[in-house]
């Protein structure tokens, strides 16, 4: 008795759409994950600080960072609620955008009409003192948050980042992104106005 000969079914010919249309859905989602990415303002994030006193925090001098002879200090929240509106700059070394930025604030800082504080973010001393040196140091004191939990605690999404303080202590306005000369002029200089009138 022959045995029966197995037959595998025909196969179909894959349909142009079948191999396009895992490339259509990646295409899709790449395009959503871009448009998310890239739309809107990012200097217009919330920050639930607004209003509120800023947080309890230490931050320890920048080692070896020298005015003149003196070490240039580091600063804590009470230095923020002595009375006068007072800016803090989150700042970084190896942040791109904030070596465009810092010409801005050597600029706001010879205004001589803002107490100015920067907050080096997860950086190394050398490296933050030699920023400071090839740029110029344009703030009154200078704290090193070396694992970056001050700046957690004040909400930073990454650097730079800016906020105004009032007299009393609490975040009046906050920019994320690096100033230039549009937004110092139209957002910053009239939040520490604001700051001042009201406080």
């Amino acid at each position: 008795m022959a045995k029966a000969k197995t037959m595998n079914p025909p196969q179909r010919p894959r349909t142009r759409l079948g191999v396009l249309l895992p490339l259509i859905i990646f295409a899709g989602i790449t395009a959503l994950f871009f448009v998310a990415l890239f739309s809107g303002d990012p200097s217009k994030l919330p920050s639930a600080l607004i209003g509120k006193p800023v947080p309890e925090f230490v931050l320890p001098p920048v080692e070896g960072l020298k005015s003149g002879s003196d070490q240039v200090p580091g600063f804590t929240n009470q230095d923020l609620a002595r009375g006068e509106v007072s800016l803090v700059n989150v700042w970084a070394s190896w942040c791109g955008p904030c070596h465009i930025e810092h010409p801005f604030l050597t600029q706001l800082a010879e205004r001589g009409d803002i107490a100015m504080y920067g907050l080096n973010y997860k950086d190394n001393a050398s490296a933050a003192r030699r920023f400071l040196g090839r740029y110029g140091n344009p703030y009154k004191a200078v704290g090193q948050d070396d694992n970056g939990r001050i700046a957690i605690n004040w909400g930073v999404y990454g650097v730079p980042e800016t906020f105004i303080v009032d007299g009393a202590g609490a975040i009046v306005f906050k920019h994320v992104g690096p100033l230039d000369a549009d937004v110092i002029e139209n957002r910053l200089l009239p939040a520490v106005e604001k700051a001042r009138t009201q406080g």
